[in-house]
């Protein structure tokens, strides 16, 4: 039997309600122990201002990146599961919830279905996605720039690091 090929995606993880931080860590912490995902880098914990909806507590951000035998698709679906253990309600797109996966790249595929676009369409205007992405992938070529390069030309404004470790999510 042939040996699984693993693939490197990258996550965006964030929250506002409930316990955000803990929601964050047992996600990443659960993907970790899975046999087909590997947490291979995780950014610093950044504490964010709302976006696109405003009138709605901070949020807590971070980046992930996970090997992975699984396909987009089927990654999503674990994501989509972990969000529901969490309780994540879809309630207003943008509003308030207790946890947030989101997909945003996945190898050098790019694809535009109806589940899951790659690289994630808004992730380059989003500067609470590309400052913890830049933590630990500053090369990372997204639409044809580096998540560095994206980063210059994003708002900033109010993106805080909430915690300096890399390791927050083993002990949160």
């Amino acid at each position: 039997m042939p040996e699984a090929t693993f693939n490197t995606a990258t996550l965006g993880l964030g929250g506002n309600l409930g316990d955000p931080v803990h929601a964050m860590a047992l996600a990443l912490r659960a993907l970790d122990q899975r046999r087909d995902c590997r947490v291979v880098a995780v950014s610093r914990l950044y504490r964010t201002p709302p976006w696109g909806k405003t009138d709605q507590s901070y949020f807590f951000n971070a980046c992930a990146a996970v090997k992975t035998t699984l396909g987009p698709e089927a990654l999503l679906d674990v994501c989509l599961d972990i969000e529901r253990d969490m309780k994540r309600e879809r309630i207003e797109r943008w509003g308030p919830r207790t946890l947030d996966i989101d997909i945003l790249t996945y190898g050098d595929v790019a694809q535009s279905a109806p589940r899951l676009e790659l690289p994630h369409p808004r992730m380059t205007d989003r500067g609470f996605v590309l400052m913890p992405l830049a933590d630990f992938a500053p090369d990372l070529l997204v639409n044809g720039a580096s998540v560095r390069q994206w980063l210059v030309k994003a708002d900033v404004h109010g993106i805080d690091v909430a915690d300096q470790n890399s390791d927050w999510w083993q002990t949160a």
